[in-house]
């Protein structure tokens, strides 16, 4: 074992592999700040460019993308409450309210820390896990999941904002937006009307940039000035980093949620998020200022989203079962190289593993690096008439819901999410609940059906 993890690391450290991880860490640093593209679209616009390289130089590359994307998706959500993708929408809440206080440097600087600590947190999970990952992912049935699933949306809908009933109620609208489509159990179309735009459903960029993007565009169009209501604090990243060693319970719990959920194929970051989130602010007592700036939920979700990432290779690597969205580029890069994922795939390509987890390793450090560099002057931005900045933000969210399904009903969709989300804001319903809900909506009717039709009631 440690033979192979030297050779891993031999092999990695050549200066034309390096150079590809590092721009890997580069392409997926500038995708990630992009509002709607998130870790699938890196991963997708590097994958033509992998097959004129060797296996491991190629490989290096995704993973540079795949290991970045989450921190840097950090700079979009907390400069302009805009998800840089569904996973970071906890961070749009706590984040950009702290960014309207004029602590965008405190934000970003604690959420760089805290997605460095998650990312290392998967990285020796994913390392010790080996041996024991494959019995722990088959300990999981169906009941389990589903299970798992609900307490994901009890969490988001029961926590966040000051009425329960609320998010209740926008938890189950996310649950009826996400029904839209073919339905995951059975040959069935569900309120497609008969438009062939609605047969796979509503893309979950468009909603989570409908809802929180164009939204808070929207918002901060009425309210005018600039994002942030005080001057910026140039040196502020360094407070964030004393939230991280305030709230270290947060982080590494966090963490640990992201890691379990990242075992479990199709759960994926944009759940273990808001899980975390929600079991950060369940673990305070003074829950008065949720959404309005409060690090600690915040911390616990980046810590999170980056383990996430991580332990989602697991299940695809050892059972061909893409952990998430973008383990599945992964998994057909795999595929592409003549590598085929399953329980001998350790044991026969035990170098090619060590690579994986050093890459990652690498991209959790250097990514999170970077962004501190450059944190202290893009917390300027906020500084800046948000009049300026509007129409290239609603230029870029557009780009990122056209590329869904490429068709102009995207545009009229996002348009009608955001009207509704405006509305949701301006009413002081919770808009985070609708995203996990339509997020969780299929596992949680998959998992439903497959239940009732082993166990019937008994499982309950």
């Amino acid at each position: 074992m440690l033979e192979a993890a030297g050779t891993a690391l031999v092999a990695l450290i050549d200066p034309f592999r390096l150079s590809m991880l590092f721009i890997g860490l580069v392409a997926g640093g500038i995708i990630g700040m992009l509002p709607g593209l998130g870790g699938v679209a890196a991963a997708s616009i590097l994958l033509p460019f992998i097959y004129k390289l060797d296996p491991l130089s190629g490989l290096a590359m995704l993973l540079g993308a795949l290991g970045v994307v989450y921190t840097a998706d950090t700079i979009t959500s907390v400069l302009v409450g805009t998800p840089g993708s569904p996973a970071s929408g906890p961070t749009s809440i706590e984040g950009f309210a702290m960014a309207r206080r004029g602590e965008a440097g405190r934000a970003l600087g604690g959420a760089f820390l805290a997605s460095m600590l998650g990312g290392l947190i998967g990285v020796v999970i994913l390392t010790l896990s080996i041996p024991i990952a494959g019995p722990l992912v088959l300990a999981f049935g169906t009941p389990g999941l589903l299970m798992l699933a609900i307490v994901g949306l009890a969490y988001a809908s029961g926590l966040v904002g000051k009425s329960p009933v609320k998010g209740i109620l926008a938890g189950t609208l996310g649950l009826f937006l996400g029904t839209v489509g073919a339905a995951p159990a059975e040959a069935e179309l569900r309120y497609t009307f008969g438009n062939p735009y609605l047969l796979d459903g509503f893309s979950l960029a468009i909603v989570a940039l409908g809802f929180f993007g164009v939204a808070e565009v929207v918002t901060m169009l009425g309210e005018g000035g600039a994002i942030a209501q005080a001057r910026y604090r140039i040196t502020g990243w360094l407070d964030g980093a004393r939230d991280v060693v305030r709230n270290w319970s947060a982080v590494v719990t966090g963490s640990v949620i992201g890691v379990v959920t990242g075992l479990i194929p199709a759960i994926g970051a944009n759940a273990s998020t808001w899980i975390a989130y929600g079991q950060a602010i369940s673990s305070m007592k003074d829950k008065s200022k949720v959404g309005k700036g409060e690090p600690r939920g915040m911390l616990a979700a980046e810590g999170a989203n980056n383990a996430t990432v991580t332990t989602d290779l697991v299940p695809t690597m050892l059972f061909g079962v893409p952990g998430g969205p973008a383990a599945a580029i992964f998994l057909g890069a795999l595929y592409i190289y003549g590598f085929y994922p399953g329980p001998r795939f350790v044991q026969s390509h035990a170098d090619l593993m060590f690579l994986i987890i050093w890459s990652m390793a690498l991209a959790a450090i250097f990514g999170a690096f970077l962004s501190f560099l450059v944190s202290p002057w893009i917390a300027r931005i906020t500084r800046l008439e948000f009049g300026l900045v509007a129409a290239p933000l609603v230029v870029i969210m557009m780009i990122g819901a056209f590329e869904s399904k490429k068709s102009l009903l995207d545009f009229y969709t996002l348009i009608a999410f955001g009207i509704l989300g405006w509305l949701m804001k301006r009413a002081s319903w919770p808009r985070a609940p609708l995203l996990v809900g339509f997020v969780l909506a299929v596992p949680i009717e998959r998992n439903f059906w497959l239940t009732y039709q082993l166990h019937g009631w008994s499982w309950l």
